[in-house]
């Protein structure tokens, strides 16, 4: 039997090509940027399976032009670039990269709110700029993270991971989630609360949950209203969940205080992001799972989910486990 054949559409770290090319043919695009449309849906058409990056679109000009792909394997945790519906609908997996990003996210996310709460990247650029005057008692005041309250909306594995570190620091924990979490409540003694509710009695208010229909333009001028004068608003979802304008007029106005941003609503975002010119904006370009540890754990894990699919086993980590009932993984 020949082996299926697959497409990598992006250089990855070697153990998670090892992974592949132990099971099937396959060809990548080697390089860091991603490969041209027309290049990537004619490898596709060639494939038993993909695995991509968040920036390749898997729409129905994907599965019209690679009627032979069974799984479209996710790089990342997040799959808003996948139109899991059609490929439900078609009988095609989709699977993605959860839990091994968890903590290192977390990192980002308490990394931007420190930033923000204490002025750090605005002080770098006052030193650098020859800035740096005598001290006096009101001379770069922040805001106090011990103690504070934070409030998570989205209550996954991230939300989880960043309460846990804000337990460390004595805060009270507030958290908005579709449904409510006792988990989270008897283990961190997080207090659920609706979400106008959240805005208006956090300190600080973290975003984590997934980008959705639901959650599309969640934040935007009249949310920001609703924060406190003194609140920190930080995003290590997605960036269409903020409306990037509003935010920008929100923070001239000083309400939320600061905003920490590692997600934007176009990415890489243009030099000239108005956000930039903002002494109270500090952000960071989508690193949220930088680590090479973690990068790789996510590439193998979805290495092993094409492989799975490919050769007849369960994935690990479908998307739309509805589709393994019908589902054939070998290529015959």
């Amino acid at each position: 039997m020949s082996k299926p054949r697959a497409f990598i559409s992006r250089r990855i770290p070697q153990p998670a090509i090892d992974i592949v090319a132990a099971a099937c043919d396959y060809g990548i695009w080697d390089d860091l940027m991603a490969a041209p449309r027309d290049l990537f849906l004619r490898e596709a058409a060639q494939s038993d399976g993909v695995l991509v990056m968040p920036s390749e679109r898997i729409d129905d000009e994907f599965l019209n032009a690679a009627p032979r792909v069974k799984i479209v394997a996710n790089m990342a945790v997040g799959y808003d670039n996948i139109d899991v519906p059609a490929l439900t609908a078609r009988g095609v997996l989709a699977t993605n990269t959860p839990d091994v990003l968890t903590e290192t996210t977390a990192d980002v996310a308490w990394a931007l709110l420190m930033a923000a709460a204490r002025r750090l990247v605005e002080g770098q650029r006052v030193m650098e700029a020859g800035q740096w005057g005598a001290w006096h008692p009101f001379y770069m005041l922040g805001q106090d993270v011990y103690g504070a309250t934070i409030g998570i909306v989205g209550a996954g594995r991230i939300g989880t991971a960043v309460a846990r570190r804000a337990r460390a620091f004595n805060m009270r924990v507030l958290y908005h989630n579709r449904k409510r979490a006792p988990q989270l409540e008897v283990a961190l003694q997080a207090e659920y609360r609706p979400f106008d509710d959240l805005l208006r009695e956090s300190d600080f208010v973290v975003m984590t949950a997934p980008l959705t229909d639901e959650t599309r333009g969640m934040f935007g001028a009249r949310e920001f209203a609703l924060m406190k004068e003194t609140a920190v608003f930080v995003n290590v979802a997605r960036g269409g969940v903020v409306k990037e304008a509003e935010l920008v007029e929100a923070l001239k106005r000083g309400r939320p205080w600061a905003a920490g941003l590692d997600v934007f609503e176009v990415e890489p975002t243009p030099k000239d992001n108005p956000l930039f010119a903002l002494p109270n904006f500090v952000g960071t370009p989508h690193i949220g799972s930088a680590t090479l540890r973690t990068r790789t754990a996510m590439a193998t894990l979805a290495a092993q989910n094409l492989v799975n699919a490919l050769t007849g086993r369960p994935p690990l980590t479908p998307v739309n486990p509805e589709v393994l009932a019908s589902f054939r993984g070998d290529s015959a």
